[in-house]
């Protein structure tokens, strides 16, 4: 049975390094928002052009959304319809199926944009 990528989350290197020690993965939005904010494959080449467009130390987290222990909740908390994957709580180490460089000129990057 092949594991299903269903969400992705870029993750600055220092919380995937976090991540590696602790075996549980959080970030600054978990603390400041209540959740982590996730997208979907479609939604993947938006949300890198608008808010990691000049930012090179990052990861993307490759998430099977079926293995999440926090809750998972699509929405869109700034009114638009457009709906987002949020988890509420850590990530845990079972729902990370990969990490792959994300750098700007990073391969899964680049081929994004080809």
């Amino acid at each position: 049975m092949s594991t299903e990528i269903t969400l992705f989350h870029i993750a600055s290197d220092a919380d995937v390094s976090a991540y590696t020690s602790a075996g549980i993965y959080r970030c600054a939005s978990l603390e400041s928002e209540g959740f982590i904010h996730c997208c979907n494959k479609i939604q993947l080449i938006g949300v890198t052009g608008r808010y990691y467009e000049s930012v090179d130390d990052v990861q993307l987290l490759l998430l099977d959304a079926d293995k999440l222990e926090s809750p998972l909740v699509l929405e869109n908390t700034v009114g638009g319809t457009e709906l987002f994957p949020h988890v509420y709580g850590p990530i845990n180490g079972a729902a990370i199926v990969d990490i792959v460089p994300y750098g700007i000129h990073s391969s899964e990057r680049l081929g994004l944009f080809l």
